[in-house]
């Protein structure tokens, strides 16, 4: 009994200092900084979440490695590890975990034009880093009880983003990373490959100390809730829903004209930005998407400019010549303006609602309105792009389209339409920093 009670101390008191402290490190997969100078990052949601439903505000405790966020953790800096932790074997008999939120496989990483290592016996006498206390360094040690003259060094100073850097600068041959991270920083070093896993998919989870039980069964209650009500599904979305497919040739592309053609018309976007309250560089990712950043660019379909915009929206929004760059731009985020501020309901929010206007800019609104009636046929849920672009899809499929109002649409357009816009805009932020 004393025990119990022991176990119900650290989650009492947590409760009535208001404070719940977790543990982390600064990086896009985990928790940073936005450019509204407001906290973001997946771990930094959910721990907020978490701490709302405890009643308690959110503490971040921010450290800069593995290494270190496991260490404070033994040493009750915080009362949780949420800093994108593998469930090792080593991790679990000294700690416990919290429910599995996302899967991901430790993925070897090098340079395309440097060395491409097909298995582990050619990973031997190339220069290999990892970030020290990672789990990448588990696996290596364990690989090298079979393959003995595997060597490799641990940087005690440097992230796993860091070092990946590092490999593409070519300093060192590769690295090794979890396929999250990998997926990531690919958009912004597309050099970078990943020619083979090094482990079978492993889970990623908050870690607790042993004495935490009660606080641990509060996070399984949190979370069971968090995964059911598709909260989980939002949040992975927001962070990693745009990284399904890579692109080299089309990243290396695009980086290349952020240099070449941005500058021309970066003041337009900036000004139709402010005036239409739209994301910057958003504005401008959509609009390479449509065009390619050309003013005088012409589909097929008769829609012309660097917006794309049909001759009948063009008359709707006041665009004269859709082929002059301003008019085109400005009348491109007057429109998408009016989607995201007027054709939905108040219960969307954000980042849904810009990217459910998208969606709409892209495949028309009556058609997006067939696909929320679908969504709560599916019992999926009309408002949340995480639904929204496992039902889109749909569209062209005869079995779902002929009951709809407005019948078939190439459904997944608008969804690779999102998601490489979302592309666009994180390398642009990239870029431009």
């Amino acid at each position: 009994m004393a025990k119990a009670q022991s176990e119900d101390e650290l989650l009492s008191q947590i409760k009535a200092a208001g404070v719940l402290k977790v543990i982390t490190r600064n990086a896009p997969t985990t928790y940073f900084i936005g450019r509204d100078v407001m906290p973001r990052g997946p771990e930094f949601d959910m721990a907020d979440s978490f701490a709302s439903y405890l009643g308690v505000e959110l503490e971040v405790i921010e450290k800069n490695s593995i290494q270190a966020v496991i260490s404070a953790l033994k040493n009750k800096e915080g009362h949780i590890a949420a800093a994108g932790l593998t469930q090792t074997q080593s991790r679990a008999a000294e700690f416990m975990f919290g429910p599995s939120y996302q899967d991901i496989t430790q993925q070897v990483v090098c340079r395309r034009d440097n060395v491409q290592p097909e298995s582990i016996e050619e990973l031997i006498g190339l220069d290999i880093m990892v970030a020290a206390g990672t789990a990448y360094s588990e696996r290596l040690k364990t690989l090298q009880m079979q393959y003995p003259n595997l060597s490799w060094v641990e940087s005690a100073s440097l992230t796993t983003e860091q070092i990946l850097y590092k490999v593409w600068q070519r300093e060192i041959d590769c690295s090794i990373a979890d396929s999250n991270i990998v997926d990531l920083n690919r958009r912004y070093f597309p050099e970078l490959i990943a020619p083979f896993n090094l482990a079978r998919s492993e889970n990623l989870a908050w870690m607790l100390n042993t004495s935490s039980r009660a606080l641990a069964e509060a996070v399984n209650e949190w979370f069971l809730d968090y995964q059911e009500t598709g909260r989980l599904d939002s949040t992975l979305d927001q962070y990693y829903g745009f990284f399904e497919v890579f692109d080299y040739v089309d990243t290396r592309t695009f980086i290349r004209r952020v240099d070449e053609r941005f500058p021309e018309f970066r003041q337009y976007f900036s000004d139709a930005a402010k005036k239409y309250n739209l994301p910057f560089h958003l504005l401008a990712a959509q609009a390479y998407q449509e065009s390619h950043w050309l003013a005088d660019a012409v589909s097929p379909t008769g829609v012309r400019g660097i917006m794309m915009l049909t001759q009948k929206t063009a008359k709707e929004v006041g665009v004269s010549n859709r082929l002059d760059p301003k008019q085109s731009i400005f009348g491109g985020a007057r429109y998408l303006s009016k989607i995201r501020t007027h054709r939905f309901v108040d219960e969307v929010e954000e980042p849904d609602r810009t990217w459910l206007a998208l969606a709409a800019y892209n495949v028309g609104r009556a058609h997006l309105h067939d696909a929320q009636t679908l969504a709560r046929q599916l019992n999926l849920n009309p408002h949340k792009w995480a639904d929204m672009k496992q039902v889109l899809p749909l569209l062209s499929d005869k079995r779902y389209y002929k009951d709809l109002r407005y019948g078939y649409a190439r459904g997944t357009e608008p969804v690779r339409y999102v998601q490489r816009i979302r592309e666009y805009h994180h390398i642009i932020e990239n870029e431009l920093e």
